[in-house]
């Protein structure tokens, strides 16, 4: 209520001592006129068929605005991060609009050369992620929508970190790059994604349940490259074995959600079977799997 009053209050003295009453929302209305009762700072009159707002002690009123808002916009450094602004305009963090501008995507190299380049003007930057995994273990890329980051060689992104701290569940010719997302596909990474070709493929290999799939709709909506769903040796056998249904419930409405999505894109490597396999066995398979031993 308090971000309801100081827009309505920031209005009211920026438009003038009278103000039409059909100018603000039905809760900014209902804000004033409460602040008005407890201050006599304001009064609402009859006008014609409407009714106008009235200051009678500005002074009160910017007071009562400071205290909401302790810096104006005007007063605020454009560009300062969004979460201090907003801290200094609605004394929180997340009062107004509270987005990161960049997105922090952890990465490691599968293979020998493999590199991003962005090119900027008339100059270049290269990464070495193969020579930076084998010396720190892994590197990070600083992702803007409008930034220029791009590989030669596929993206792979994987949901839990167990499968992007070990690599032996790749096949033998996998080559690129490994990055690591914790559930659910960032906005950012997928605006990132969207904007242009990031690498030569972006393949997806989620847990096998509602979320992973309505991830791969996410991505195969947007992706501004070839992007596919990696479906691991034998996951029949082992969602036979290994399978959850606890996991399929509590991600059921995800499944739902994601299934009318990727009819409309097409189905595409066999996520169709992998579909009505789930549904038909009422479990969905946790991509940790991949490491246990299929069932004889």
């Amino acid at each position: 209520m308090s971000q309801v009053l100081a827009a309505a209050l920031a209005k009211l003295l920026v438009d003038g001592d009278t103000v039409a009453a059909s100018m603000f929302t039905g809760a900014q209305r209902r804000a004033l006129e409460e602040l008005g009762r407890r201050t006599g700072a304001l009064r609402v009159k009859s006008v014609g068929r409407g009714s106008v707002y009235q200051v009678v002690h500005t002074d009160m009123l910017n007071v009562h605005l400071r205290t909401l808002r302790p810096l104006h916009g005007d007063e605020i450094d454009s560009s300062l991060p969004k979460r201090a602004a907003n801290i200094g305009q609605t004394r929180s963090s997340k009062g107004a609009d509270h987005g990161h501008e960049l997105h922090y995507l952890l990465v490691k190299s599968i293979s020998n050369g493999v590199t991003w380049k962005s090119e900027l003007g008339s100059s270049s930057r290269c990464l070495d992620l193969s020579e930076l995994t084998d010396v720190a273990g892994a590197g990070v890329l600083a992702l803007a929508v409008n930034d220029t980051w791009q590989s030669g060689q596929p993206l792979w992104l994987v949901e839990n970190q167990a499968l992007f701290d070990r690599l032996d569940w790749l096949p033998p010719d996998a080559t690129g790059t490994v990055g690591y997302y914790a559930g659910q596909l960032p906005a950012r990474l997928l605006r990132w994604i969207a904007a242009k070709q990031r690498a030569t493929e972006v393949i997806l290999f989620p847990d096998y349940d509602g979320v992973g799939l309505l991830n791969y709709a996410r991505l195969r909506e947007v992706c501004a490259c070839p992007c596919s769903f990696w479906l691991m040796p034998d996951w029949q056998a082992r969602l036979n074995a290994f399978g959850s249904h606890q996991v399929w419930l509590n991600t059921h409405s995800d499944f739902q959600s994601a299934l009318p999505r990727l009819e409309a894109l097409g189905w595409e490597g066999g996520v169709s079977d992998l579909c009505r396999a789930l549904s038909a066995a009422g479990m969905a398979l946790e991509h940790e799997s991949v490491w246990l031993p299929v069932p004889g």
